[in-house]
């Protein structure tokens, strides 16, 4: 009964956003500014958000989640469960069904072989697939017919919503990317500056880290939308001039994670042209610890993989004492006010699967340096603390923006106090999170000792989130320095418990196995070191209607139903 009740509870509402008031294209213009500017329009070579949401203007999922974290349709007639047949009895396998009479902007049809190619493209072994968490114990995906796919899991799998649910997984055209598999994919620029897709707009023009021109999908679904003839996408520049664009100026309508100082966005909203928005969700803003050796003096196809471990962050002990020395109320107090909680937790929600690890949240300065006294890190003459000729000095690097800039000030004061040599290096938002395989400076590659960022997962189940950190998933130059486990992060009995959650029906044990997960990477071995748990702030037009800010999905989840107010 519990196996069964997981899958009828997965569906808690099917309705969309409420339908936009205009004709399509009635509305004109919309302009959007997301100061982290996108590199690539296919989610499935980068992971980077800004990347991911942009894309969801024109490449959907099958399913989406809710502002409520409730699954609901898109591309599919209803989502899969047990009780309605589409989950198996056995839980090892899936069955959607497509709407039909769908078509590409192209006037195509969509069918079920451009769902299954999408789970060959992401699954290829030479692929370097982003998203490839997301398809962990598939098998195989088959089509029934035109209309119609399985997809069938190596075991039970207790949430089989991983593959085509959410913003991080959309369908592409087969025939579009059909000779962009495998090592081929990053070079098929056309394909991937410009999908053709299903959603409400069209790419007419991509400047990559720079703008985005859109028009509305002429084949989109709904014949009434969407409302806005034309979108402007614009990329790059910095949160303030972000807030500043929407709240201030009124020359943007919607403006993407503010991430501001609580005083600053506060007199931004003095402007009067539009007004912030937030909830909190899954976006934990944290340092990673890199796991392996990014010296320029190792060879480029050596440096940040497996070959050659951490000189000093491979001992615990370390990557311990730069946890304990960091004081996060403060952080969260100069960076984000009520919009921030401080966290020791990759996952502080759902409240269900966040673990009770309130150990980082007291400051030790003093327990940090004897932690790495009794460790035989030994304090010298020019106040950097070494062991067997190797000194602790780091490179941490994050994105350009004041909040994070202020953040590694901060952090670089307290590390000063227990011995450790910081060197602060800040990187553009677009080049960083950017999927550039011959870029040293993404955060994939991480030719750094730390670096920090935030991101989330979509959906309210963090099981693909969790998986990321599975030894399989390094990016290295045989992935095209695309992968999930940044940290480079590898233990067998994290990947053995992985795959016990993978196959774990009973919600309970569910809860249980996702803390003892989040545990392991955090206070257990401290390769990721959780700060804040992050509110989603961004901001809108006063005349821009349908706006419906939802933290476990993409935020342009709903373009379709914006509108002008009139």
């Amino acid at each position: 009964m519990k196996i069964k009740s997981l899958m009828l509870g997965a569906v808690a509402a099917t309705a969309l956003a409420p339908a936009a008031i205009a004709e399509r294209g009635s509305d004109g213009h919309v302009n959007i500014i997301y100061w982290q500017a996108p590199s690539i329009l296919n989610p499935y070579l980068s992971s980077g958000t800004k990347d991911i949401e942009s894309a969801s203007l024109v490449i959907e999922p099958l399913g989406r989640y809710d502002p409520n974290g409730a699954l609901v349709p898109y591309l599919a007639e209803d989502i899969p469960t047990v009780g309605n047949g589409g989950v198996a009895e056995d839980l090892k396998s899936i069955t959607w069904k497509l709407k039909s009479g769908l078509t590409w902007s192209d006037g195509s049809a969509v069918t079920s072989a451009d769902v299954k190619f999408t789970a060959d493209y992401c699954m290829h072994p030479e692929g370097g697939c982003a998203q490839l968490a997301k398809f962990e114990g598939v098998d195989s995906v088959d089509i029934v017919d035109d209309l119609t796919v399985t997809v069938n899991f190596s075991e039970p799998k207790p949430n089989p919503y991983g593959p085509f649910m959410g913003g991080q997984s959309p369908i592409i055209q087969a025939a579009q990317f059909a000779e962009c598999t495998g090592a081929k994919a990053p070079e098929c620029t056309d394909a991937n500056f410009g999908p053709i897709g299903t959603g409400p707009f069209v790419v007419d023009e991509f400047r990559p880290n720079d703008v985005i021109s859109m028009s509305a999908n002429p084949n989109y679904r709904d014949a009434a939308k969407p409302a806005f003839a034309t979108l402007t996408f614009k990329g790059g520049g910095d949160a303030t001039a972000a807030g500043r664009a929407v709240l201030e100026t009124g020359e943007f309508d919607y403006a993407w994670n503010l991430q501001l100082a609580p005083d600053v966005l506060a007199k931004m909203a003095q402007g009067g042209k539009g007004k912030p928005i937030a909830a909190f969700g899954s976006l934990v803003e944290r340092l990673e610890m890199n796991m392996t050796n990014p010296s320029p003096d190792l060879p480029e196809g050596e440096r940040s993989t497996s070959k050659h471990p951490h000189p000093f962050l491979s001992d615990i002990n370390v990557r311990k004492a730069l946890s304990m020395a960091i004081d996060r109320n403060l952080l969260v107090e100069v960076g984000y006010g009520q919009a921030g909680r401080p966290t020791c937790n990759l996952v502080p929600g759902p409240a269900v699967y966040a673990s009770d690890n309130t150990d980082c949240l007291t400051q030790d300065i003093a327990g940090a340096n004897k932690l790495l006294d009794d460790a035989g890190w030994v304090l010298g003459s020019d106040g950097v603390r070494a062991k067997d000729g190797v000194r602790i000095s780091i490179l941490y690097q994050t994105s350009t923006n004041a909040v994070r800039q202020d953040f590694q000030a901060l952090i670089k004061q307290w590390w000063s106090e227990i011995g450790v040599e910081t060197e602060l290096r800040n990187l553009n938002a677009s080049v960083f999170f950017g999927g550039d395989p011959g870029s040293p400076d993404t955060f994939q590659r991480f030719y750094a000792d730390v670096e920090m960022y935030a991101n989330n997962f979509d959906g309210t189940d963090p099981e693909s989130y969790l998986s990321q950190h599975t030894c399989d998933k390094n990016p290295s130059p045989e992935t095209q320095w695309q992968g999930e486990n940044i940290n480079r992060f590898c233990d067998a009995e994290y990947d053995k418990l992985v795959a016990e959650l993978s196959k774990t029906s009973d919600l309970e044990t569910r809860y249980a196995l996702a803390k003892k997960l989040n545990d392991m990477l955090t206070k257990d071995s401290y390769v990721v070191v959780a700060l804040v748990d992050r509110g989603r702030v961004s901001a809108h037009a006063n005349s821009l209607g349908g706006v419906v800010l939802n933290t476990w999905d993409s935020e342009l989840w709903n373009a379709a139903d914006w509108h002008r107010l009139k």
